[in-house]
């Protein structure tokens, strides 16, 4: 049976592809979806370039048809705007519970109107309190959920595997050993002895020639900082492999993913010249309520965003005893701090490029983060998923999470799932039980 999608606003600012995605069904937009889309169009962030896409895809298929009539779409289902409703007997909940003054109200009722007509109405929307209202009102609801995953079995870059205790022997003197058993590129795998599980070799799976791969011998102190467990291990052979140009590290408050790329992006950087400079970026997304607009240029906006990583570049200078500091480094031009806003448009090569907190950003905006990488470019992609304050992503929707799940596979990509806290016992204790 033809379904009727409704989409609300936010979906297509989510993601403004979004009306080719339901197959040969119709997708329906009401009036108002196109008069928020006009309010955002205006804006120079991502809902308003997202709006303006929205635009102009709408504008184009006027060429099919009339859109108030419903217009073919290339997927074999159409496009309807619906300009006004009908309701003949609206529930106590409508008349008494819904302001019909709000635009989001105002939708809902769309989607109220047609499955009053017999139609099977899903209302699509990104907000789950509307998703709520629709529930109240009897509307089947969703979230859009084409960019989703399944966080809960998201890939962890690395296994354990049970060999027999030569073979062990084998991989640490030959430092390279073919395998017939398939895993994906640059996945890290744990090799314990059938006989003995406390005999176990740390190697690395490599494509090209099936075979498996000591880690190297360079990752066990970078710029002082010492990996303290088996994932910051990896998370270290990843990011000094140059054959990896995109590295995502997931993982929860504590578990040293920025600190991890910030150091071995300066060793690569400073102490090998492999990289005209290190990039950092991350989103401008407040937690809690916003302090407004703040004073300077954007140089000295950008400190207020980026203290967390002054905080992690002043510990690793520290640690090192470097005589450099961070403004030597900003004014030598090998450090450079950037708003994601900044990069859009961008060809950035021969960079090594840390974008914090990615776990904020869409995926539509996770890809165009990623193609500004030119040439010789390596771009680390750090994020915690229980940490998200975009009100419309959660840990399966969220850009950094689909990056790893859509990425695994591909020979220049690397990922490890960090779990282990070692910034204190306090913050270990508060991301445990808070």
């Amino acid at each position: 049976m033809r379904k009727v999608f409704v989409l609300d606003t936010n979906v297509l600012l989510h993601n403004p592809a979004a009306i080719t995605a339901f197959a040969d069904n119709e997708v329906v937009l009401p009036i108002e979806v196109i008069e928020e889309l006009d309010i955002f169009k205006k804006d120079n962030d991502e809902k308003g370039r997202n709006a303006r896409a929205a635009i102009r895809a709408l504008d184009e298929l006027r060429e099919r048809g009339r859109l108030g009539e419903g217009v073919p779409l290339e997927n074999g289902g159409t496009l309807r705007i619906i300009t006004c409703i009908d309701v003949q007997e609206p529930p106590p909940l409508v008349s008494h519970a819904l302001a019909p003054q709000e635009r989001d109200n105002k939708i809902l009722m769309v989607a109220y109107a047609l499955q009053q007509k017999g139609e099977t109405v899903i209302f699509v929307s990104k907000d789950i309190n509307a998703r709520i209202k629709a529930d109240a009102l009897g509307i089947r609801s969703m979230d859009f959920e084409r960019q989703k995953v399944d966080f809960d079995r998201l890939y962890t870059g690395w296994r354990e595997n049970l060999v027999d205790p030569e073979f062990i022997d084998l991989l640490r003197s030959k430092k390279r050993l073919e395998t017939k058993e398939q895993f994906f590129p640059n996945e890290f795998i744990i090799l314990k002895s059938k006989e003995d599980q406390r005999q176990s070799a740390l190697c690395k799976y490599k494509s090209e020639d099936k075979s498996f791969l000591p880690l190297r011998q360079d990752i066990y102190e970078v710029w002082g900082i010492k990996p303290r467990n088996k994932e910051q291990t990896i998370a270290f052979d990843l990011l000094l492999d140059d054959d990896v140009k995109l590295v995502t590290l997931v993982g929860k408050a504590g578990t040293g993913k920025t600190l991890l790329a910030l150091a071995a992006g300066l060793k690569k950087t400073i102490d090998e010249h492999m990289y005209k400079r290190m990039l950092v970026s991350r989103p401008v997304i407040p937690i809690g309520r916003d302090i407004g607009y703040l004073p300077g240029t954007k140089e000295e906006k950008l400190v207020h965003w980026m203290h967390p990583i002054f905080d992690n570049l002043e510990y690793i200078l520290a640690v090192r005893k470097r005589r450099e500091d961070i403004e030597g480094l900003i004014d030598s031009d090998l450090l450079q701090l950037e708003a994601l806003t900044y990069m859009r448009g961008r060809s950035i090569p021969n960079q090594f490029i840390v974008i914090d907190e990615a776990q904020n950003l869409t995926p539509h905006e996770i890809k165009t983060v990623i193609s500004r990488a030119g040439s010789h470019t390596k771009m680390v992609l750090t994020g915690d998923p229980y940490q998200i304050d975009n009100p419309y992503l959660d840990a399966s929707s969220n850009g950094l999470t689909y990056t790893v799940e859509r990425m695994k596979g591909q020979p220049m990509f690397g990922h490890i799932m960090l779990t282990k806290n070692e910034r204190s016992g306090l913050a270990s204790l508060a991301a445990e039980l808070l």
